[in-house]
């Protein structure tokens, strides 16, 4: 059974630190934030097609819109 995990807050985002490796928080169905060293935030959902699994990148926080 998968684990449940609590969406992220956009005070949670906007708070982020960078840090020497690349970090990742976990929104949930796959859609994760990366924040890169240089202090980026970009969007990717990750997925499984023919039992491979596979990236998308959504785009820039900030750039997305509901």
């Amino acid at each position: 059974m998968p684990k449940k995990v609590v969406p992220l807050t956009d005070i949670q985002v906007k708070h982020a630190k960078t840090a020497p490796k690349e970090v990742k928080l976990f929104d949930g169905g796959g859609l994760f934030l990366l924040v890169t060293p240089t202090g980026g935030k970009l969007w990717n959902f990750k997925y499984r097609f023919d039992a491979k699994e596979k990236k998308l990148s959504l785009g820039a926080y900030r750039t997305i819109k509901e």
